[in-house]
């Protein structure tokens, strides 16, 4: 928190003692302790702490002169200065802001401290012990960061309104105590001196302290000014703020953040070189979603659909993918909290006005503000895809393509935008263009025959495998559509999904098929008779398989093909099983049910008093298994198993 944080309203004490040692409050030191014992992951947030109470302390000045124009002290132009001396060690952040009086700086300087109590401290120091101080490195603590780098810190500052010998001078070396003494202080403002330990003299350099800059702070809309290097001399420029004495200063931050300004006045090639600027992809974005909010919450987020997959899209622990802006201050890129697994495509920011700067990685994963701007980002992400997807299906099948895969994650991680997220989906069809993912299930259903109840697919291992299965005949002989599911993911996919616009999922590889709407009377005379016909050799061959099958029956779903498994309607399919070995992981053993075709040549030809009946079984059962993509467990055994066939 800035020193600034508090603005008083009451008149500062006519008279502060000339000079005056204290000692730090007992939490006040043990957080100090933390903080130079390598609490923090990154030391360079220092810098990003002290600008954003520099910018702090504008605001509120450009606050308070709105009804005290006196305030401003023929001074209106109000900057942040920052300057370093390598030789000499030091690192020096000034500004022009609303200042801070004698009992301010008393009281304020140690806020970071009275609103961590003690049980905030222990959570920090565990969180030492435990070797996991990642969240630390997010979590702001204003001008006491400055002893990260510092081992002396030195502040002077002058409240706006107060004659210059109300100054305030306060010093300390961050070990157990600080000295605070007036002085004559003709600026404004407040000025932090910063004398730099032997191991930190890099924040001396100013490419070293420019980089921090650009990093953390290149929005914040308060000009930040540098000396100018003394190749870039340029007699003709002037600075936007009032500058010390002999020194010529640039701006060195950008000071106006796109995403604050209206949309209405953004080009697409000013998104665009954002995008490119923030990520680092040459491409423009497939979509740009700018959105701001206001009302219990202000917020602002810009975001970004990439054309192409980044890189890193299948490693779900490493994303940086959205970053955290608090007033135009950078604080996080733990896309974790902001954007689920699914969406880790997704680039851009949010900044939200309401937001205190210190945060932690368990504020961010429990403030239920971050949860409502998650929510609302999710919902509107999914909006602007769906919107893609009606008004130009080429670029958004193009956009499936990359992220489909991740896509259908949110099926199974993300409940509450089940549907939208299913509306969003693509796939290969019986009745669409090869292996070509681009047909919505809207579409499917919109074509779906008045007599037909389901949605029908088949998953196997890869498109090839499902567009060759026997299980498809009979839908493609009536010209029945089957979503063709050849993604890893697709199986969980439809275990999450149950139902699509009331029209329940079905996979055509397993349980029974109610496909008797299809069948003339005369045909299901013509089945019943078989099966009467077939009923001693269905009964031998299941005696021959016993150990490798749950049942044996007649298929109704078989045209071509002598033969085919599927699973019971309760059981684990075959294409799971094999997914889940595949990762190492083990899968309950259920077996399958062999459907044999009576209509097939091989059937009818097969004798249940045959010598050869076993090896026929078994080589119906081995046939089967290979159509669906199965691996043999005794290859060898089936070739010598056909030989023998093959001579009889």
């Amino acid at each position: 928190m800035s020193p600034e944080t508090k603005s008083k309203t009451k008149k500062s004490k006519a008279s502060a003692p000339a000079s005056q040692t204290r000692p730090f409050q007992t939490e006040v030191k043990q957080l100090l302790h933390l903080m130079i014992h390598s609490l923090y992951s990154n030391k360079e947030i220092f810098l990003r702490e002290l600008i954003s109470n520099a910018s702090d302390a504008c605001d509120k000045l450009r606050f308070a002169a709105l009804t005290d124009n006196a305030l401003l002290e023929d001074d209106e132009a109000l900057g942040i200065w920052i300057s370093a001396d390598r030789e000499k060690k030091t690192i020096v952040i000034r500004d022009n802001g609303i200042g801070m009086d004698h009992d301010e700086v008393v009281e304020d300087i140690g806020t970071i401290a009275r609103s961590g109590t003690r049980a905030f401290i222990e959570k920090m120091e565990a969180e030492k012990s435990s070797g996991d101080a990642g969240f630390i490195g997010q979590f702001g603590v204003g001008f006491y960061s400055s002893f990260l780098v510092g081992k002396q810190v030195t502040l002077l500052t002058r409240k706006a309104g107060n004659p210059s010998k109300s100054g305030v001078m306060w010093i300390s070396d961050g070990t157990g105590e600080y000295t605070i003494s007036a002085v004559d202080r003709p600026r404004r403002g407040t000025e932090v001196i910063i004398n730099l330990k032997e191991d930190d003299i890099e924040y001396a350099d100013q490419y070293r302290i420019n980089s921090i800059i650009e990093k953390y702070s290149n929005h914040v809309s308060i000009p930040i000014l540098m000396p100018k290097e003394p190749d870039l001399e340029d007699e003709n420029a002037e600075s936007e703020s009032k500058q010390p004495q002999g020194e010529e200063w640039e701006t060195v931050n950008k000071g106006s953040a796109l995403w604050a300004r209206p949309k209405t006045e953004i080009t697409d090639e000013e998104y665009n070189s954002f995008y490119s600027s923030l990520t680092y992809d040459s491409n423009p974005p497939a979509l740009t979603i700018h959105n701001k909010v206001e009302g219990k919450m202000d917020y602002i987020s810009l975001l970004f659909v990439p054309a192409k997959a980044p890189f890193d899209l299948w490693d779900r622990e490493q994303r940086h993918g959205i970053k955290l802006y608090v007033r135009r201050i950078f604080i996080s890129d733990d896309a974790k909290t902001l954007m689920p697994n699914y969406l880790r495509f997704v680039r851009g920011l949010v900044d939200c006005a309401d937001l205190p700067l210190n945060i932690s990685r368990e504020f961010l994963q429990q403030n239920q503000d971050i949860g409502k701007i998650r929510q609302a980002a999710v919902k509107r992400i999914l909006s602007e895809l769906k919107k893609l997807g009606e008004s130009d299906s080429e670029t958004y099948n193009k956009l499936w393509k990359e992220f489909g895969k991740a896509l259908k994650e949110g099926i199974v991680e993300d409940h509450e935008n089940r549907q939208p997220i299913s509306e969003l989906a693509r796939f290969a069809t019986t009745k669409g263009e090869g292996d070509a993912q681009t047909v919505s299930l809207g579409q499917y259903v919109e074509r779906m025959p008045m007599s037909q109840k389901h949605i029908y697919y088949l998953t196997a291992e890869s498109h090839a495998a499902a567009s060759s299965s026997p299980h498809l005949e009979i839908f493609q002989k009536q010209g029945i559509e089957v979503l063709l599911l050849s993604d890893p993911i697709d199986e969980w996919f439809v275990s999450y999904l149950s139902e699509f616009r009331d029209k329940p999922l079905k996979s055509i590889a397993k349980g029974d098929l109610d496909l008797d709407d299809l069948k003339s009377s005369k045909t299901k005379k013509k089945s019943k008779q078989k099966a009467t016909a077939l009923e001693t050799l269905v009964q031998k061959i299941k005696t021959v398989l016993d150990d490798q099958v749950k049942e044996v029956r007649l298929s109704d779903r078989l045209v071509d093909s002598p033969s085919c498994l599927i699973a019971d309607e309760y059981d684990m399919g075959g294409n799971m099983e094999r997914i889940l070995k595949t990762i190492g992981q083990d899968a309950p053993t259920a077996k399958p049910i062999l459907e044999i075709n009576p209509d097939h040549a091989l059937i009818e030809r097969m004798d249940p008093e045959d010598e050869n009946l076993e090896d026929w079984a078994k080589l119906l059962f081995d046939q089967a298994a290979l159509s669906e993509g199965a691996t043999l467990n005794n290859p060898g055994e089936f070739v010598k198993r056909v030989n023998r066939l093959l001579i009889a």
